[in-house]
Formats: structure tokens, C-alpha cells, sequence
């Protein structure tokens, strides 16, 4: 028994931002003043955690990169390609991988356009990622479990559900991604790009990252105290697309590679 009905074992949290940095960076500083500490048997370590919902108004509003990510364009370049159209889908088929998100739901893409020309009213247009048969034997099952899309107000909308959700070292990157591929149905549909959801039932930081955590959270407080966006910001328009662009090159050398070895 509890005293409150209010008393839950897990936090829940939802953060609201025009663009992806500002609900990122703001679900960063939840998780770090409001997560709980625990243990991740699973992984052998200790995690901070907290339930996070992310509500991004506008996703393809300036500022869209974030500094506070593992990565740099070439990264965030050939994970959007792995998201949109399968680079290395590949590697399932070659057995080295379990799945990949895009092997999971591409061919379920025709049917949510289907769907939707067919009423754009619509909210039956759900693709599910989990693969129950082999996620519940599986030692490193799907993360992200289901995407559904709605059309409001002539504008396409996404909803994500994530079971668990690495918040220093993948919630930025799989947001991105996954607003990439809002944007590609939206233009198929002949629609605009409405609001992304994305939700997070174990939002985490596993204890050898704490430091990485701490670091982003120190540098977001900055900018927020100097009123200076630029500290944690990029705009993706000024030179962060010319780069990712320029990175195609070199990503399909990679993918080349692995596909002869």
C-alpha cells in the first residue's frame, strides 16, 4: 500500500519544445534532477532512469542539431540512411545482426500511405517494430516497439514508442532519424510535417556514462543562464546539411566494405 495514489515506483515526465534540442535538452536535465538510480541486472551495471515523454511542436524548426550527442554529421548522416533506407539491412541477412529497425518496418511503409490516402482521418496507421517471437527469447530484443502517424490539420503527426531508450547515446540520434522519416511519408503524401512524440517507458543513463551525463547537463545550464542557444545548437541549414551531404561518399565506401567482408 502506498499513501498516495500519486506514489509511483517510476517517475513520469513529459517536456515540451518548438524543436528536437529543446525537448531533448530539456528531458536531459529531467532525467539528471529527477531520475532514480537503480540496477540493470540485464547489463550488469547500474542506471539512472525515469519515464519520458518528448513533445517536439515543429520538428523541422531551426536549431535541429543538438552538440549534446555521440557523433558528428558522418554519424547522424549514415544513421538517417540506416532509418530511411536500410544501408545495412544487410547485415541481417548476412547473420551478423539480429534485425535493424528499417528490416522491421520498411514493408509496412506502403500500407501507411495506403492508409492515409485512403482517410486521411485515419488511426490505423501503425507500424509495429516488435517481432514478438524472436524479441521474447532474445538477449538484446527490440528497443523501439511501435510508430503510428496521424494527419491532423492537413499535417502529418508521428508517435513513438520506445520499451527502453539510452538518453546520452541514442534518444537524439533515433529522434532525428525518425523525424527524417516522418518528413519522407509527409512528402509522399503531399502533406506537411506536423508534431513528434516520442516515448520513452525506461528513458536511461547507464553509471559508466554519468559523466557524459553530467557534462551535457553542465552545458545545457550554461546556455540556458547566458540566454545562448549557440552553446548546445547547430542550425541543421547552415552547414551541418553541406556536411552530412559531403559524408554520403564516404559512408558508401564503408557499406561497400562491409558488404565484401
Amino acid at each position: 500500500m502506498t499513501d498516495s495514489l500519486y506514489d509511483f515506483d517510476m517517475d513520469e515526465k513529459m517536456v515540451y519544445g518548438r524543436n528536437l534540442p529543446e525537448a531533448y535538452h530539456k528531458a536531459l536535465l529531467a532525467l539528471d534532477e529527477c531520475g532514480r538510480v537503480n540496477d540493470c541486472p540485464d547489463w550488469n551495471c547500474r542506471q539512472k532512469e525515469l519515464s519520458m515523454t518528448m513533445c517536439v511542436a515543429e520538428p523541422l524548426s531551426e536549431p535541429m542539431i543538438s552538440k549534446c550527442f555521440i557523433g558528428g554529421p558522418t554519424e547522424l548522416e549514415q544513421y538517417r540512411q540506416e532509418m530511411l533506407y536500410g544501408i545495412l539491412d544487410f547485415e541481417v541477412e548476412k547473420g551478423n545482426w539480429v534485425y535493424t529497425y528499417h528490416q522491421r518496418y520498411a514493408d509496412q511503409i506502403p500500407f501507411i500511405v495506403s492508409e492515409l490516402k485512403r482517410n486521411p482521418g485515419s488511426r490505423r496507421a501503425v507500424m509495429t517494430v516488435r517481432d514478438k517471437q524472436a524479441d521474447m527469447g532474445s538477449d538484446d530484443p527490440a528497443c523501439l516497439q511501435h510508430i503510428q502517424y496521424f494527419i491532423r490539420e492537413g499535417r502529418l503527426c508521428c508517435k513513438v514508442l520506445f520499451r527502453s531508450n539510452d538518453a546520452c547515446k541514442a534518444a537524439y540520434m533515433n529522434a532525428f532519424a525518425l523525424i527524417m522519416l516522418q518528413k519522407m511519408i509527409a512528402d509522399e503524401l503531399g502533406v506537411g510535417v506536423g508534431s513528434y512524440t516520442h516515448r520513452a517507458n525506461s528513458f536511461h543513463c547507464y553509471d559508466r556514462d554519468f559523466e557524459l551525463l553530467e557534462g551535457y547537463v553542465k552545458r545545457i545550464r550554461k546556455s540556458i543562464e547566458e540566454d545562448d542557444p549557440d552553446e548546445v545548437t547547430f542550425d541543421y541549414e547552415d552547414g551541418w546539411d553541406e556536411m552530412m551531404e559531403e559524408a554520403k561518399t564516404v559512408i558508401a565506401q564503408k557499406v561497400e566494405e562491409l558488404k565484401r567482408n
